[in-house]
């Protein structure tokens, strides 16, 4: 059974997050009454967290350094959501000093991608797996994953790696795809993706954090590798609509980002999560995921 720890126990925490996206504010919603802030790179999304509570600046902002590495300095967790870039891990390529000299830090969950682990032919991979990241986003973020090992071994810091697959949830998914005409039915043959629902990704980071363990790489997915094509015609049953048609992978019209996802085909176990954290999925497939965004009404046209 899932179980977090009371809010007397975040309460007591000092959280600062690189990259206030998506799944950071859904991670920092299962951490009740922790002193949370953090940076972005976009103004309006720092004043938007900063409406909602939360101490936040925008990296370029120089006015805000001072305030914003005196918020690292003070912080005993760091949450890294924001991608690398050519350059490196963005925080530490900016904030080194400051992370460094931050006395009461024990801990870094970095979300990182099961990307590194490249293309497998459907085979399976788990976290003794050997990385061999096939496109240079996934080499950046290898390349960082190791920046951050780095870090916490010099610092004694522990550093969890979350390897993400593909997030999805409220806002982000094949129902409101649907509903606005975006959604495709490519057919690349024996192609399968894992996916992972952002609140799965919010509870094991909570998790982790709260168990206080020595670090180190987790995949998160979930249990249920399955061929993208079938995810569309499961969300079309939900909502009462026709599928879009089958398209061929060898001849769609897709962008090279786009087919680009297609490179990589492997199936991700997440073991180590089950018997190491104890962890059991709120959404264990695609399925139950996509079943309660639709009874919350995803994928349903306005009016």
């Amino acid at each position: 059974m899932n179980s977090s720890p009371d809010r007397r126990f975040f309460a007591a925490m000092r959280l600062f997050a690189f990259g206030l996206g998506y799944t950071a504010r859904r991670v920092l919603a299962r951490l009740p009454g922790v002193e949370a802030s953090g940076a972005t790179r976009d103004p309006e999304t720092a004043r938007a967290w900063r409406r909602d509570g939360v101490a936040a600046w925008a990296v370029d902002d120089r006015s805000a350094q001072p305030a914003l590495e005196a918020a690292l300095r003070g912080a005993d967790t760091l949450l890294v959501s924001a991608p690398p870039d050519e350059n490196g891990d963005p925080a530490l390529q900016r904030f080194a000093p400051a992370i460094a000299a931050a006395p009461a830090l024990r801990r870094v969950v970095y979300l990182s991608s099961v990307g590194v682990y490249g293309d497998r032919g459907g085979a399976w991979v788990d976290e003794l797996s050997a990385p061999a990241p096939g496109s240079p986003r996934a080499m950046r973020r290898l390349a960082a994953e190791g920046e951050w090992r780095a870090f916490g071994e010099e610092r004694g810091v522990a550093v969890d790696a979350l390897r993400l697959a593909g997030v999805y949830g409220p806002g982000r998914n094949a129902l409101e795809r649907l509903r606005s005409g975006q959604a495709r039915r490519i057919v690349k043959p024996d192609q399968v993706f894992n996916r992972i629902h952002v609140d799965d990704v919010a509870a094991v980071a909570a998790r982790l954090i709260a168990a206080g363990g020595p670090g180190g790489l987790w995949n998160v997915a979930d249990e249920e590798p399955a061929p993208p094509q079938d995810v569309i015609v499961f969300a079309a049953e939900l909502v009462g609509a026709a599928p879009p048609p089958e398209e061929d992978f060898a001849t769609a019209r897709l962008t090279p980002m786009a087919r680009s996802f297609y490179d990589d085909n492997r199936r991700v176990d997440v073991g180590r999560l089950r018997r190491e954290l104890g962890y059991r999925w709120l959404y264990p497939t695609y399925r139950e995921g996509l079943e309660a965004l639709a009874a919350a009404g995803e994928g349903r046209a306005t009016t």
